[in-house]
């Protein structure tokens, strides 16, 4: 089976599309794999972002052409402020003294859930935008989710071995890196 030319452009801007939103994934897979995470919670935190990058950009593409500009700014300032809630929240426990709960952690089920679902909300923007036009849907979100999920992973071991260079101030240095890119959404 041979592409044609307008399906080698379209598979190619899917592909820099995909890319592009995996590059939120793999720097705040750095910023947490700092932290210090086990390679299983590597595995299901990449897994749980490879999910929200499909079903996201599905529901986005779904809803795109009713609610179009509105929900896509909406989705970045909320993406947004989630990153620099999540930054200050690793901040203050890199600096805490004593031992008291999280309010957010990596290797709860509901921190996974949150953290995935704040690097993925860029991605409901991008399948809102390709609600617009004609775009294979399928091969979208399956190139989000595989592209996306990868990085994450990939951000999330390199951030771990970079962890043990900086020490203890490793999740100070993640905390900084996901106010950096929630500011980058809220201006």
């Amino acid at each position: 089976m041979e592409l044609s030319l307008p399906q080698w452009g379209q598979l190619f801007t899917l592909l820099m599309i995909a890319v592009a939103l995996g590059t939120d994934a793999f720097s705040l897979g750095i910023g947490i794999g700092m932290r210090g995470v086990l390679v299983r919670e590597a595995l299901k935190i990449s897994g749980m972002i490879g999910f929200f990058h499909v079903m996201l950009p599905l529901l986005g593409i779904t809803v795109g052409r009713y609610l179009g500009s509105l929900v896509e700014n909406i989705a970045v300032i909320t993406g947004g402020g989630l990153l620099c809630f999540l930054g200050l929240n690793m901040i203050y426990q890199a600096f805490r003294s004593g031992k008291e709960v999280r309010v957010f952690h990596t290797a709860t089920p509901l921190g996974i859930v949150v953290f995935s679902l704040g690097v993925s909300l860029d991605s409901l923007s991008a399948g809102l935008s390709l609600g617009l036009f004609e775009a294979d849907a399928i091969l979208a979100v399956l190139l989000f989710g595989t592209v996306g999920g990868l990085m994450a992973c990939t951000g999330l071991l390199l951030g771990r071995n970079v962890g043990s260079w900086i020490g203890d101030y490793g999740e100070a240095v993640g905390g900084i890196i996901l106010i950096s890119l929630g500011l980058r959404f809220l201006l």
